[in-house]
């Protein structure tokens, strides 16, 4: 190998590790990893309807009646009475909004209306409106008692006449249906606040 070829080779390798050494400095940097564990509570769920958590007795209207309106334990015009559905987040550490559908209503009587505070409906589902609220995680108290009343109103008795609600009352009672209804209660938690 010539000469000039050898301190070619050497000169080109001796600019290779200097400029080697050049980039390693100029990209350095400190490096550091520190380690550890993360962890946090989970706030408590509950939600009840009438102490259950999954599915609450069937609503019998003829067991929820005033027992001076009740004809052979069945309900009948002049028959009124009222249910409750209790709604218990007590334990929950979260806010609950509430709200109650009614669903499937089948063979109600014509002339049987509901009421729910200030508010008189003729069909159960008409209710929904009034039956929403907020239990908030720092109430108090944190059970909402809704009062649902029903009444089948009986004819007038001041003047003996036979009214077109009585002819509905007596057309619908000669088919001895069976009143039915389906109450479903959701409870969503409320989305906390920043």
């Amino acid at each position: 190998m010539n000469r000039f070829v050898k301190i070619g080779l050497v000169g080109v390798t001796l600019a290779a590790i200097v400029a080697g050494v050049f980039i390693n400095t100029t990209f350095s940097k400190y490096t550091n990893k520190v380690v550890g564990d993360g962890e946090t509570q989970i706030a408590k769920w509950s939600f009840k309807v009438n102490e259950e958590t999954e599915q609450f007795t069937t609503i019998k209207l003829a067991e929820t009646y005033d027992k001076n309106t009740l004809t052979n334990g069945k309900i009948a015009p002049g028959a009124k009475g009222s249910f409750d559905l209790i709604i218990d987040s007590s334990t929950s550490e979260v806010g609950v909004d509430y709200m109650v559908d009614f669903k499937n209503e089948t063979n109600k009587p014509t002339n049987l209306i509901y009421k729910f505070k200030d508010n008189t409906v003729e069909n159960i589902e008409e209710l929904e409106q009034y039956l929403t609220g907020t239990i908030n995680a720092n109430d108090e108290n944190k059970v909402r008692t809704l009062t649902i009343e029903w009444e089948w109103p009986y004819g007038d008795k001041t003047t003996g006449v036979i009214t077109k609600e009585d002819e509905i009352d007596t057309t619908e009672g000669l088919k001895a249906l069976d009143y039915t209804f389906d109450v479903e209660v959701t409870g969503v938690q409320v989305v906390p606040s920043k």
